[in-house]
């Protein structure tokens, strides 16, 4: 893996799509996590205005304190680079009180924490129309295309994914590279969104080295995700190969409604013409 190469060729591409949007820099959500980590560091890297928002709704004190110490070492590496806490915990509460909280607890659970991302969705839309920015998306190959881990028009509402053709130990690989700091590179991954300690492997059940290796396994087969359960040739693969496989198609199939553009219900043009 030719680090420097890639950086530099993501770089090249983030100044070339701000060029030719005319739009005057980058915002980027940072959580204390690796890819918000790596992101905000490519977007610095290209001598454009670049916004780091931390905007934490209830947030782990070492989430915080990581994202802090990032943002900070960041503003002082680069002039052009600026950082911004938008407490987002009342607004979250807010909306608590304003919605029916009576269904099934797992389903509330679930949809309080989407709306986390789309709160802060919002929040980096709000802050890069007031200067002309390009919001930056934070999501990796193994989680925007390989199994959805991600919320629909929240982490995934963004105009350009620059490490979204990284799978995630290549994404450690590049913030190793650029000296990220130790804390974010040790922690366990999280999307933070449920207010407690559950990783993202608690969440999924499987690594991120397991789900890259099913990506590419059912890649090297020339498989779909949906042709796994009959697949002839699953004798020679290991019980949790099996396991891990089965994990990552069951969500693959369960989130292609993200992956997939938004269906448009075509009208038969002959509908249109006018009864004689």
């Amino acid at each position: 893996m030719q680090s420097q190469k890639i950086i530099d060729h993501i770089v090249q591409w983030l100044q070339g799509y701000s060029a030719s949007s005319r739009t005057a820099g980058f915002v980027v959500g940072v959580s204390g996590g690796i890819d918000s980590a790596l992101t905000s560091y490519l977007c610095a890297l290209t001598g454009r205005p670049t916004l780091l928002l931390e905007m934490p709704i209830h947030q782990a004190a070492s989430q915080v304190s990581r994202a802090q110490e990032h943002m900070a070492l960041l503003c002082q590496k680069f002039e052009h680079v600026r950082q911004q806490r938008v407490e987002l915990t009342a607004s979250f509460e807010a909306f608590k009180a304003a919605v029916d909280l009576s269904a099934p607890q797992a389903a509330v659970d679930m949809a309080l924490a989407n709306t986390r991302a789309r709160l802060r969705m919002a929040t980096l839309y709000y802050h890069a129309g007031l200067h002309g920015y390009v919001v930056a998306g934070t999501g990796n190959k193994v989680e925007d295309f390989g199994i959805g881990f991600y919320t629909k028009y929240g982490d995934g509402g963004v105009d350009v994914s620059p490490i979204a053709d990284l799978m995630k130990t290549e994404v450690y690989a590049l913030a190793r590279h650029l000296g990220i700091i130790d804390s974010i590179l040790t922690a366990a991954p999280t999307d933070g969104l449920f207010g407690d300690s559950r990783t993202d492997e608690d969440q999924i059940g499987a690594s991120y080295p397991e789900l890259e290796w099913a990506m590419r396994w059912l890649t090297q087969q020339a498989l779909h995700a949906k042709d796994w359960a009959t697949y002839p040739e699953r004798s020679h693969l290991t019980a949790r190969q099996i396991e891990v496989l089965d994990i990552y198609t069951r969500r693959h199939l369960a989130n292609q409604h993200k992956m997939i553009p938004i269906p448009v219900c075509e009208i038969p043009r002959d509908f249109f013409l006018h009864a004689q």
